[in-house]
């Protein structure tokens, strides 16, 4: 079994700050065997708030795979924006924009989907596909593949695909004609859990969709702040969500999903046509 932490959106420089202790203390007590925080770490990409988002991430367990957000790309110094967009991010926080982690039982791949032309939107390009796809085919048959990315591969059924990655068709195709199994992303400060069936017509295998709240912002959108805890026993998959509860200061679980892989892809336990 392996247990991932999933933290997205943490925007130092927009921090609650009595949640840092909590969350560490949570990720501490989960003993995750890897530690995954997909993007967004600061609020506007300002020196002070890359160190401080730096220390935060030493203090967490490690292996640790980290990708930028939109965030993290200058907003208002437009040379930097456009010349050396996450130069401050490679600087404080990681050179790699594709970091990689892989043992027997998990491979887990970051994927930079922040751009300088799109102020908030992201976008994934066939290139980091092929690469990505090529890195994970080295894996072996048993193992579970997943990708980290800020921006998300699926949104709330509201009609509104704004904020999904831009490309994500062509990716999707690709990732599952190549066996990967989880996408984890952030960027909406929404909690959800979803498979690819519905938005995605590719035959033959279905992907789970796993999103983060943000795990310390005050900038929150209707939900409370929160992360999560991946647990991989293949072929079984539970996602935890653990919520803040400003009371207690502490992060407590509050809801868990459960899935089971199948020959066509990952099945929610207890759908039609499951074990």
């Amino acid at each position: 079994m392996r247990a991932i932490a999933h933290l997205s959106d943490l925007h130092f420089g927009r921090l609650d700050r009595a949640t840092l202790p909590a969350l560490i203390a949570a990720v501490d007590a989960a003993e995750p065997d890897v530690v995954v925080v997909s993007g967004d770490l600061t609020q506007r990409a300002r020196r002070q708030e890359f160190v401080d988002a730096g220390r935060f991430l030493d203090a967490l367990p490690s292996p640790r795979i980290v990708v930028p957000g939109n965030h993290d790309v200058p907003l208002y110094n437009v040379v930097s924006r456009m010349l050396k967009p996450l130069a401050r991010y490679q600087r404080y926080i990681s050179e790699d924009l594709e970091p990689f982690h892989a043992d027997d039982e998990i491979a887990v791949l970051g994927i930079n989907t922040s751009r300088s032309l799109t102020l908030k939107n992201g976008r994934i390009n066939r290139q980091q596909v092929a690469r990505s796809c090529a890195r994970l085919a080295r894996c072996g048959a048993g193992v579970t593949r997943i990708i980290v990315t800020h921006h998300p591969f699926d949104v709330p059924d509201t009609g509104d695909t704004h904020g999904l990655v831009g490309r994500a068709a062509m990716a999707m195709a690709a990732f599952a004609e190549h066996g990967v199994d989880l996408i984890l992303s952030g960027h909406l400060h929404v909690s959800r859990v979803s498979d690819s069936v519905a938005r995605y017509k590719v035959a033959g295998r279905t992907l789970l969709v796993i999103q983060a709240g943000t795990a310390t912002s005050t900038r929150r959108r209707g939900e409370v702040n929160s992360f999560n805890i991946v647990r991989i026993d293949r072929p079984h998959v539970s996602v935890e969500c653990l919520n803040w509860d400003a009371e207690r200061g502490s992060f407590a679980v509050a809801a868990t999903d459960q899935f089971h892989r199948t020959p066509d892809g990952w099945m929610r336990d207890g759908a039609p046509g499951g074990s």
